[in-house]
């Protein structure tokens, strides 16, 4: 039992970064895009701010997807080795052997959580771009 909760708190430390990191995409994210709005509203070249603010939206989406999509391989992992036996419990922390059981990357781009707070950051830049609020 001793060697199993090992292994689990060490899944449990990947699983607390990969979501700590996601929350750090999330608020460079906002920071980055409302600071190219920022600089846009104070230039007279602000298309060129608006269109360049599309590079970090679409950039923090893709790498929030990952992070996401290695947490739930982590999970999964977590799981399995929850199951174990004792004397079965090796320390890997290889998820090929359970990605089969999670949705794949490209998947989890379009995921609710993803697709709510990112698309919102990507559809508020299309709403100041054809408005031109700035």
């Amino acid at each position: 039992m001793e060697k199993q909760l090992a292994h689990l708190k060490m899944i449990q430390g990947i699983v607390n970064r990969l979501s700590h990191n996601s929350f750090l995409l999330k608020g460079w994210c906002v920071v980055l895009v409302s600071a190219l709005f920022a600089l846009a509203a104070a230039t007279n070249s602000k298309a060129h701010f608006i269109y360049l603010a599309y590079f970090p939206a679409v950039a923090f989406w893709v790498l929030d997807a990952y992070f996401l999509w290695q947490e739930r391989l982590f999970r999964a992992l977590y799981d399995r080795v929850r199951r174990m036996k004792e004397e079965e419990v090796d320390f890997s922390m290889d998820t090929s052997v359970v990605k089969s059981q999670v949705r794949p990357w490209a998947d989890v781009i379009f995921s609710k959580t993803l697709v709510l707070f990112h698309g919102t950051v990507f559809g508020s830049i299309v709403v100041v771009m054809l408005t031109g609020w700035l």
